[in-house]
């Protein structure tokens, strides 16, 4: 409920204070504070939303949206989600509509039964291309094809700002409750569509890994080739890589980068997206990164870490140290894993140079952390 600017300044606080406690505890010092950077966009800026089929209380109508919070069961519509662009707020009621004239019931999470699980949209900000993907499970076998035409028909009459480049289904018959990708059959286009991110184009498909505000992910990346500096000639590691996005930035000025990513499917994009942006001197490969890196045959340069919300495994980091580089990037999604980390390297003879954070995530109280570290002499 907080006006922007405050939200602002009230994360801002909150992160600069938890370094400031990590670089004490570290032993001292001091280092450049670059503030917090804003949103590009404040509303509308998600390009993901995963909606969850349920009922809005016990034994009510079916509704499709978010859990409510603190509740299993409860599902809140969100047809006035204010993160999303019109675009997923039509997609979500024409789905809905759907799914009501179907007869057919939403998957019920305790009983496992049911067949209506989650609908999955993606779209992209700078080619306006929209992907939509229904998750099921196996428990009927309804014609597809209307829903398919109701939401083509939504673009045809100028009711979407974007264009629809993949209608899906996928099956799901997994008790968790998340979506899991057990068979995908593309309805309509094709199975992915095209972002660009700072000149550079990039392949998604429904489960690929990619940063949800694409205008303030730019921001993340142009701020984090800032802190690395002075890449040429340099053979740079990207530990945690997801889909190669900060890899693909830093090639072009780089020697050489790679990327070790945990998920295989992240490491395919990861390849097929430098191929598609002519980068030839990526490399990505899939695994553990405590493991990996033992396998590289080569020493970094420079290192850059975008681990996930954990951290960096404490015997990961251990070895990341080894290496030895002279600087260190570390982005983070929670500064509390951040400062814990921050610890560690500062007690194993780095200090941190800079640090700030920029706002990917408006009106929730989640931002990105970037940290620059440099090896001190000793």
């Amino acid at each position: 409920m907080l006006p922007y600017e405050e939200q602002l300044k009230l994360k801002e606080a909150q992160v600069k204070g938890l370094i400031l406690e990590a670089v004490e505890k570290g032993g001292g010092g001091t280092f450049q504070w670059d503030g917090i950077k804003a949103s590009p966009r404040i509303e509308g800026y998600r390009n993901k939303m995963e909606f969850t089929f349920g009922d809005a209380y016990k034994d009510g109508p079916m509704t499709l949206g978010m859990h409510r919070r603190g509740s299993f069961h409860d599902i809140v519509s969100v047809s006035q989600c204010r993160i999303v662009d019109e675009d997923f707020r039509r997609i979500l009621e024409a789905t809905l509509a759907f799914a009501g004239e179907s007869g057919l019931p939403y998957y019920h999470r305790m009983r496992h039964t049911g067949y209506f699980r989650h609908l999955l949209v993606r779209k992209a900000v700078k080619t306006g291309e929209i992907l939509v993907d229904l998750v099921t499970t196996t428990q009927a076998a309804p014609n597809l094809a209307p829903w398919a035409d109701r939401l083509q028909a939504l673009e045809k009459d100028g009711q979407l700002t974007g264009r629809i480049a993949g209608i899906l289904h996928t099956s799901n018959d997994s008790l968790a409750d998340a979506v899991k990708d057990e068979g995908t059959e593309v309805l309509r286009g094709e199975d992915h569509f095209y972002e660009e991110l700072l000149g550079l184009r990039f392949k998604i498909t429904p489960f690929s890994f990619f940063q949800t505000n694409s205008l303030g992910a730019e921001v993340l990346y142009e701020t984090a080739r800032s802190y690395i500096g002075e890449t040429k000639d340099k053979t740079i590691f990207d530990l945690y890589s997801g889909t190669g996005t900060i890899a693909q930035i830093l090639a072009p000025v780089a020697k050489k980068v790679t990327g070790v990513e945990i998920v295989e499917e992240a490491v395919e994009a990861a390849r097929e997206n430098a191929r598609l942006n002519g980068l030839a001197n990526c490399s990505f490969w899939a695994g553990d990164v405590l493991r990996v890196i033992d396998e590289l045959g080569e020493v970094p340069d420079l290192i850059v870490l975008d681990p996930p919300r954990d951290g960096v495994h404490p015997k990961a980091l251990e070895k990341i140290i080894g290496f030895g580089v002279e600087r260190m990037v570390y982005i983070a999604c929670k500064p509390t894993s951040l400062a814990r980390d921050l610890e560690m390297l500062q007690g194993r003879g780095y200090k941190v140079e800079r640090a700030g954070c920029i706002d990917l995530f408006p009106g929730t109280y989640h931002c990105e952390t970037v940290v620059l570290m440099s090896r001190v002499d000793q």
